[in-house]
């Protein structure tokens, strides 16, 4: 298994503190992390985009240009590129260029994106959402594999011999498919070939596992080889001790007044925005979250293994208010105690 370390550059008060750092402190932690990150072995480190709410990712391409300035192995993917809102056409211009300075090192994971607020910020039809999706994704994809594009849709004005430059820097850069309630990503992604991203963060195992094997139904059934569909998953957190009896007497305040602060009373009841793990125990026990001892991470990632066939495991350090310091150590200790461990019990052809 391949492992990855996602930001979405959350930017609310500390959930006990109060406390909340500036912008510019807030940024220079993430690209810190990240530096730490392909220090201690990681495969890659993954910024999201948000245009609502409480984050400061709304331009996840300039974090990423500051880490490609700073890193020179560790892959550089998004989580998610809200296609769906974007033109296609400076999305296409934007990460070429990334790909370009980073020498290849780029990945997108395109998606709807999780915060209702900007499709009325960027003048669109949020019932449309999955048709301004299908169409710009398809758009995009031709941009990069194709020259003297002629082109004509429903959400952007026609193109007519159009060659994005620069061109990507080695043949298509590889798009995965970001997939946390519905259907229609893996089936977007089935269609073309493409490799899912799977949420894992909120929900009961029950509901990504359907998406994951619908995906790799519809794979096959569109004439793909099955061993191509490769799938990843994230995770609602990273929080390591020695014990579980530890985890929780260290993390529960702190955990459960995150989940407090981030509840949406207006979501209620509608899946992939409020956990149903509302207590650090429950977490524990049965939620996605990686809480508790390095043993109990890698027998909860090894159980998820075991239902999705992931590749690719996503986790988050920076989503609790933890400091910069505390983040890297628990970075660290996954790198040396549950990394090893997990790679050995599930191997993957991804990026080999």
């Amino acid at each position: 298994m391949k492992f990855q370390v996602l930001s979405i550059i959350g930017h609310a008060p500390h959930p006990l503190t109060g406390e909340l750092p500036t912008a510019a402190d807030r940024l220079a932690e993430v690209i810190e992390v990240g530096v730490a990150a392909e220090r201690l072995g990681f495969d890659a480190y993954a910024i999201g985009e948000r245009h609502a709410g409480a984050f400061l990712s709304s331009s996840p391409t300039v974090i990423l240009g500051a880490l490609a300035a700073r890193t020179r192995r560790i892959k550089l993917l998004t989580g998610v590129t809200v296609v769906a809102i974007l033109d296609p056409v400076r999305v296409a211009e934007d990460y070429a260029t990334l790909d370009q300075i980073s020498r290849g090192r780029i990945e997108l994971v395109i998606g709807k994106g999780a915060e209702a607020g900007h499709f009325d910020l960027f003048g669109l039809d949020e019932e449309r959402q999955w048709d301004l999706q299908r169409e710009k994704y398809e758009l995009l994809r031709r941009l990069w594999s194709e020259e003297n594009v002629d082109w004509e849709g429903e959400f952007r004005a026609p193109l007519k011999d159009v060659t994005t430059v620069p061109r990507p820097y080695a043949g298509l850069p590889r798009v995965w498919h970001g997939s946390a309630t519905s259907l229609n990503s893996p089936e977007l992604a089935a269609k073309h070939g493409d490799p899912l991203f799977t949420a894992n963060a909120i929900q009961p195992r029950a509901a990504y596992a359907k998406l994951i094997d619908h995906y790799r139904e519809r794979f096959e059934a569109y004439g793909h080889d099955p061993a191509r569909a490769h799938v990843a998953a994230g995770s609602g957190g990273l929080l390591i001790a020695g014990t579980a009896e530890q985890a929780v007497t260290r993390y529960k305040d702190l955990y459960e007044a995150r989940v407090r602060q981030s509840f949406k009373p207006h979501l209620a009841g509608k899946a992939g925005y409020n956990t149903p793990f509302r207590t650090i125990e429950d977490a524990i026990a049965d939620g996605p979250q990686l809480i508790g001892s390095a043993q109990q991470i890698i027998d909860k990632i090894l159980g998820y293994h075991e239902v999705y066939r992931h590749d690719l495991q996503s986790v988050s350090v920076d989503g609790f208010g933890l400091p910069a310091g505390e983040q890297v150590e628990l970075l660290q200790r996954f790198a040396e105690e549950i990394a090893p461990v997990v790679r050995r019990e599930a191997p993957t052809t991804l990026w080999e």
